[in-house]
């Protein structure tokens, strides 16, 4: 992607804004590389809950000395803390936050950085919303700012990075457009209006809209950090911006679903007042600067971007569970109730059986590869020995209801496999067996199976059909790529999916049934 020889190796980032929607991509994606992350996070107990257990994680309210001391240790910041523009109306005091937490957050970093003697590369969020309203002028790092709210925002937010460079620090500041991803972001907020066939543009629909897919931001951050070319002014946006009436239409391709109910133009401005003027005018934005860098978008498409983010998967299967093992029919779990449908899942993982399990074994992962909108937090004593008979509690957010989770670790194969039921949560009931074989070379072959019954009792089946079924393939779509950042992704063909027994773990546990892995 870039020249090697004008990397710089990362071995320690400080990342702002890590437990955000980008920030705990970006700390798997660092992790993969083996870079060290500590992340500045405000709470570090609700941090711990989604960025697992790699990060060593700062407080904001630590001592400067603290800040200080790890700044000398690191080779580049990655600053994309930001409190969220749509989240709410734009008063007057949501204005001042929104400002205070770009530019008065920037300006602690920058002062850290002078203070501390040290000299990381910063990489520092801004957003394309520094163009302002442009119709279909093509914007690119040149192109002057805009003189809305946002466009007065986005030039202090940069004036404060940009100052570092008068004393000798590489400073990239990064223009992001609109993110597209699993767990969060634009597309979260659009999928359940689409999945039924209720969206639409927005508006006329002829507003542009520069977009970039998640994984490609998260390769340009890092990109930005290690490669000393990266100075000054960068667009993250695809090359190929389109108006909101083609994102609209590829969208509904992507899903198979029509979308012809437009959202009128004041119904928006009644929902988020002068915000709205973002939706319905938009900048059409090129990054003209990375890419003569020779950065390479893995998703120049939106077509390619939308089918990989929500077009049909052949990894998670579900479907009815016509033919439940015996053995587990038999067993205790399942006395009271049976199970009605079965998620299939299977990755292929670039890295050793033995750091993939590693990773699958610690609980406290969990968090890290669940979509940030569930709002995963564990309870309880951290850092327990993971055995057989373990019953684990969580607190998960599914929709706008907040909910307990207890599980207990049904069985515990080390290398091989494990099997985890629900206790207490919203299914009737919940087996999901993890398998894990060694694949050619360093590579690890997943299988995950989740025999499960929806809740409701007859009512069940219409809610797997309307909501659960496509919210159980976001969490796992998710979690596939959430692997893929922290191990890297495999171009090979899927693993193939063996069909005996809960864990298909070892010859021994496929020749005796799954009695062998629920034997203590």
């Amino acid at each position: 992607m870039n020249n090697p020889a004008r990397n710089r190796p990362l071995s320690e980032v400080l990342v702002t804004g890590a437990t955000g929607f980008i920030g705990r991509q970006l700390c798997l994606r660092l992790a993969r590389d083996g870079v060290r992350v500590v992340a500045w996070v405000r709470s570090p107990e609700e941090a711990r809950a989604g960025l697992g257990v790699g990060p060593e994680l700062l407080a904001t309210s630590a001592a400067d000395e603290e800040l200080d001391a790890v700044l000398r240790r690191c080779d580049a910041v990655i600053h994309l803390a930001g409190a969220g523009i749509f989240d709410k109306r734009w008063s007057a005091a949501r204005k001042a936050e929104l400002r205070a937490s770009r530019v008065d957050t920037t300006k602690r970093i920058a002062d850290a950085i002078v203070r501390s003697g040290a000299k990381p590369a910063l990489v520092s969020a801004s957003a394309v919303g520094w163009y302002g309203a442009r119709g279909d002028e093509v914007l690119d790092e040149d192109s002057p700012a805009g003189v809305d709210f946002l466009g007065g925002l986005c030039r202090e937010w940069e004036r404060g990075a940009l100052d570092l460079g008068a004393h000798g620090v590489r400073v990239a500041i990064v223009r992001i457009g609109v993110v597209l991803g699993l767990g969060g972001g634009a597309l979260e907020k659009l999928l359940p209006p689409f999945r039924l066939g209720l969206g639409g543009r927005l508006g006329a629909g002829k507003q542009w809209m520069s977009w970039i897919h998640a994984e490609d931001l998260v390769e340009l951050l890092v990109t930005a950090a290690r490669d000393a070319r990266y100075e000054g002014v960068f667009n993250a946006t695809a090359p190929t911006p389109v108006t909101n009436g083609e994102f609209t239409r590829a969208l509904g391709r992507a899903l198979r679903r029509p979308a012809l109910l437009p959202v009128p133009a004041f119904a928006l401005r009644i929902a988020l007042g002068e915000a709205s003027a973002v939706l319905l005018t938009g900048q059409r934005v090129v990054p003209r600067r990375a890419q003569a860098l020779g950065f390479t978008f893995r998703f120049a498409s939106l077509d390619a971007a939308l089918e990989q983010l929500v077009g049909p998967t052949h990894s998670v299967r579900i479907g009815p569970a016509r033919e439940v093992p015996l053995e587990l029919l038999e067993g205790a779990y399942f006395k009271t109730s049976k199970p009605r449908y079965l998620l299939e899942q299977r990755t292929n993982v670039p890295a050793p059986l033995e750091e993939v399990f590693e990773f699958f074994s610690r609980a406290e992962n969990l968090g890290a590869i669940t979509p940030a909108s569930m709002r995963f937090r564990m309870l309880g004593e951290r850092g327990q020995a993971m055995r057989e008979g373990r019953e684990i509690d969580y607190a998960i957010r599914i929709g706008p209801l907040p909910m307990r989770w207890r599980s207990r670790i049904e069985a515990w194969r080390p290398g091989e496999g494990f099997v985890d039921s629900q206790l207490r949560g919203p299914y009737a009931n919940w087996w999901h067996e993890h398998s894990f074989t060694r694949g050619p070379g360093d590579t690890t072959a997943m299988v995950d199976r989740v025999w499960y019954a929806p809740p409701l009792g007859p009512l069940g089946a219409l809610a797997q059909r309307v909501l659960i079924a496509s919210q159980l393939e976001g969490i796992f779509r998710y979690r596939e790529h959430a692997v893929a950042l922290r191990f890297g992704r495999d171009a090979s063909a899927a693993a193939p999916v063996q069909t005996r027994g809960p864990v298909a773990a070892s010859a021994s546990a496929q020749e005796n049934g799954p009695r062998a892995l629920m034997r203590s």
